[in-house]
């Protein structure tokens, strides 16, 4: 067994997943033990196919094609067959041995096979498995150099019909689908290996293209078509390097697939092409990537592909024409130019579209704040303290939040102006206050409890009113200073508390009755104290929890 412990468990999958894996243990069959590793199904959401391989240089690993295992963890279906292995410790090498032995005496039985009779073993396995003689088929027509034959039996590989009911391939058979679809990717590679990598580039492209067109009827919850149109990516991408296409063809290709919804699904990237295209492959590109973007300059691929292909020549004004034919209304796009001319090194042409941003958007209650803050940034920097003052002002006076406010108090301390900002933006607030049915009264509230204004706030909450949140605050900040108007409020949001059940409720009414208590002890009055917790305690006997709660405390 080469010593795998639980411990070499707990270690490779981590706390969660080994825990987990312990409920998965009888849902592990057909352990197959190898003479390099083994293999056997989980059952978890899905059935899953794990393999585990020991006595490696570095240590026990494994594989699984659930979601969690193909992004290369170690799952709990592997912690579940671990521990399978773990409890038959003394039969693993056994097993081993013997699996090893039955593969030799395998290759030892078909090297004495004469030509008829392998020929007659692999007809009899053909009639059997239907997979097998179709992966033999493609293989033989990719020996024969059919290229009809081949692109006839990748389409078939990439049809959904066998699998989907009612036009749709529900998860329970994607992986089926999955399965056959990926020999496509093996078919495309055996021709690139035969030599006919001109022949694997075209039928890449067209095996990209029919798996695009049935995407959307297949359950890929499990993202194994994103593998397969990786794969086939890849093999389209071998098969160019073997073949050399010819530098315009490669470059309209890539664009007009760049530009299909055939993109998302391969993830395939132009500039990985560079060095096959040369510089006449790379011009072409630009050139039909500009005339696709002014055809359509709002579209997102469009705009995508303009600006990686502008970018990876450090082309900025390119990258700013892209983002300039499409500026949003709240000025985030000419955040995204001013960041692109700041990394350029060109300061001022990024301050003035920033400010250009401030000056186009026509409700500074929906500015993007991060062009405000970036803007702020740079005024502050250079000097320009009354300019970020303003800014600050002006968006406090559009959007009237507490962050807005405190934004301005620091713009405003840092100019040595906060004295008279304050007085304005605290005459806007108790303008708003004063109307009905809005938040006016709260950010006054807020704002003055942010300046630690406590008796103006308490005013301002009395005036206006205010929610419970914001009276328990001004209460506890206050008791010491003004004990009865605090206990007030106490006493309220107590009463409120003993009609509620549950732990959390009886920890605030704890906290409530703390206050309560040293309110009472700064008015001098202890026996009022006990006088009304000996009525809650009579009123709210039932509650066990709570009484347990209040005796741990003292009341």
């Amino acid at each position: 067994m080469d010593g795998l412990t639980e411990a070499d468990l707990r270690s490779l999958a981590g706390t969660r997943s080994f825990e987990r894996g312990l409920g998965y243990v009888d849902a592990v069959s057909g352990v197959e033990v190898g003479g390099d590793g083994i293999r056997a199904s989980v059952r978890g959401t899905e059935r899953y196919e794990v393999e585990l391989a020991l006595g490696g240089r570095k240590g026990p690993t494994g594989t699984c094609d659930c979601p969690y295992g193909q992004e290369g963890n170690f799952c709990k279906h592997l912690v579940a067959l671990g521990l399978i292995v773990i409890a038959q410790e003394t039969d693993v090498p056994r097993q081993r041995e013997s699996a090893r032995d039955r593969a030799r005496g395998l290759d030892a039985w078909l090297s004495g096979l004469s030509g008829e009779e392998l020929l007659a073993v692999v007809r009899d396995e053909m009639a059997e498995d239907r997979g097998l003689r179709r992966r033999l088929e493609l293989r033989a027509a990719s020996a024969r150099g059919d290229l009809a034959g081949i692109r006839s039996r990748i389409r078939e590989l990439l049809d959904i019909g066998p699998f989907a009911q009612y036009g749709y391939v529900e998860r329970a058979e994607a992986r089926a689908y999955a399965d056959q679809a990926g020999q496509a990717v093996s078919a495309i590679r055996s021709l690139t290996a035969s030599g006919r990598a001109a022949e694997a580039m075209v039928l890449a492209r067209e095996a990209i293209g029919l798996l695009a067109g049935v995407a959307e009827s297949v359950d890929d919850s499990d993202g194994e078509l994103g593998q397969i149109g990786t794969g086939l990516a890849d093999a389209h991408h071998d098969a160019c390097r073997e073949a050399g296409p010819d530098p315009d063809e490669l470059a309209h290709w890539l664009v007009t697939h760049e530009l299909s919804d055939s993109a998302d699904l391969t993830d395939v990237d132009p500039l990985d092409y560079e060095d096959l295209l040369g510089e006449r492959g790379m011009a072409a590109l630009r050139r039909l990537a500009v005339e696709a973007w002014k055809a359509n300059r709002t579209g997102w691929a469009e705009k995508h592909l303009m600006q990686r292909l502008a970018k990876s020549g450090r082309d900025v004004d390119t990258v700013i024409a892209v983002h300039a034919a499409d500026l949003a209304p709240n000025g985030h796009t000419h955040l995204l130019i001013a960041r692109e001319l700041d990394a350029a090194g060109r300061p001022a042409e990024a301050l003035e579209w920033a400010e250009r941003g401030m000056r186009d958007t026509e409700d500074l209650a929906t500015v993007d704040t991060a062009l405000v803050d970036h803007i702020t940034d740079r005024y502050t920097r250079t000097g320009r303290l009354a300019d970020a003052v303003t800014l600050r002002r002006d968006h406090f006076a559009a959007r009237r939040t507490l962050l807005t406010y405190q934004q301005l108090r620091t713009a405003a301390r840092a100019a040595s102006r906060w004295p008279p900002e304050r007085e304005k933006a605290l005459a806007l607030l108790r303008t708003d206050a004063e109307r009905p049915k809005g938040y006016g009264a709260r950010v006054l509230v807020d704002v003055l409890l942010d300046d630690q204004d406590t008796d103006a706030a308490w005013q301002a909450a009395t005036e206006h009113g205010t929610h419970d949140g914001q009276w328990l605050i001004l209460a506890d900040r206050s008791r010491t200073t003004r004990p009865a108007d605090a206990l007030t409020i106490y006493h309220r949001l107590a009463a409120r508390l003993t009609r509620e059940t549950g732990n959390r409720a009886y920890e605030q009414l704890v906290s409530l009755l703390l206050s309560i208590r040293d309110c009472h002890r700064h008015l001098g009055t202890p026996d009022a104290f006990i006088a009304y917790v000996t009525d809650m305690r009579a009123a709210q006997k039932r509650k066990r929890n709570l009484m347990r709660l209040m005796d741990d405390h003292g009341l």
